[in-house]
């Protein structure tokens, strides 16, 4: 009986551990399988900016700083997206506006100039300006309860949220009032026209 267990202790302890060729098959599956999803994401948020093509061209902020107006409020912060009006997750990707970036807001009497380093600045018209509110989400981002400004405002056919955050939470009412503020001016010059 002891030289069975010797024999079987001189044989192979176990079998090989590894199958490198299985192992290498599952890594490559994988990694086609994510480099399909990606491809599927990309295609999606290309599609989604085809169909949103009867959206006009953004507005262009004015070339002289002196045309633009003294400042009233300005803002640093993140610009995290637009969507259409009162649907907070239909995010508008048509023209980079679903370009997350940094942001410098402007608000002067003829409107709000939005800057964004490494993305398409734009510019909201006053006339096109239809209120503004603290809210906690938009497409893609929720914060706690008010901790993002959200301007509404015409473009075109659309009525378009923007979400912006500063970098100072509490800029954010001072821009609330002075968005609301010239939104009810801008309507009632307009009715004395």
């Amino acid at each position: 009986m002891t030289s069975a267990l010797i024999n079987l202790a001189a044989g192979q302890k176990s079998a090989d551990v590894t199958d490198w060729a299985a192992r290498i098959g599952w890594v490559v599956g994988l990694l086609l399988f994510i480099a399909l999803l990606y491809w599927l994401m990309r295609e999606g948020w290309k599609w989604r900016g085809t169909l949103q093509g009867d959206l006009p061209e953004l507005p262009a902020a004015p070339a002289e700083p002196g045309e633009a107006g003294e400042p009233v409020l300005t803002m640093t912060g993140r610009y995290h997206g637009s969507t259409t009006a009162g649907q907070w997750l239909d995010r508008i990707v048509a023209h980079g506006l679903g370009t997350r970036s940094r942001a410098e807001l402007t608000l002067t009497e003829h409107g709000v100039a939005v800057v964004r380093p490494g993305a398409r600045d734009f510019f909201i018209p006053a006339a096109a300006l239809r209120g503004a509110r603290l809210d906690k989400g938009i497409a893609g981002k929720v914060l706690a309860e008010g901790g993002l400004l959200v301007i509404t405002w015409q473009h075109g056919e659309k009525l378009i949220d923007s979400g912006f955050r500063s970098d100072r939470a509490a800029e954010h009412s001072a821009w609330t009032e002075a968005l609301t503020t010239r939104h009810h001016l801008n309507h009632d010059t307009e009715g004395a026209r």
